[in-house]
């Protein structure tokens, strides 16, 4: 049992350590939309390749542009804190406690 929670206790860090890499993903990615660098360059083909897909599913399904600013990034920011504060600790504490 102790190792159990030992496991959970890990995979919700690790959980979290990767949401935050992503939120920082995030945040470079909508300040290169400002200054337009050089799509040749591999970070910022990373860069987009990571992140344009999440932004495409939110335009796609919420209407996050106004007045030709893409809000996208903020909408996902905000989803990668609700998980961050809610999501994560909450499923590590059902795994562990259980559902009472």
């Amino acid at each position: 049992m102790y190792a159990w929670n030992n496991l959970i206790i890990f995979i919700a860090q690790m959980l979290e350590g990767l949401l935050q890499i992503y939120f920082w993903i995030v945040i470079i990615a909508a300040v290169l939309t400002w200054i337009e660098p050089n799509p040749y360059n591999p970070i910022v083909r990373f860069l987009y390749g990571v992140t344009e897909p999440v932004f495409d599913f939110v335009r796609e399904h919420i209407p996050v542009v106004f007045g030709g600013i893409d809000l996208s990034p903020i909408v996902v920011i905000i989803a990668i804190e609700f998980l961050q504060q809610y999501l994560v600790p909450t499923l590590a504490h059902t795994l562990i406690y259980g559902f009472a």
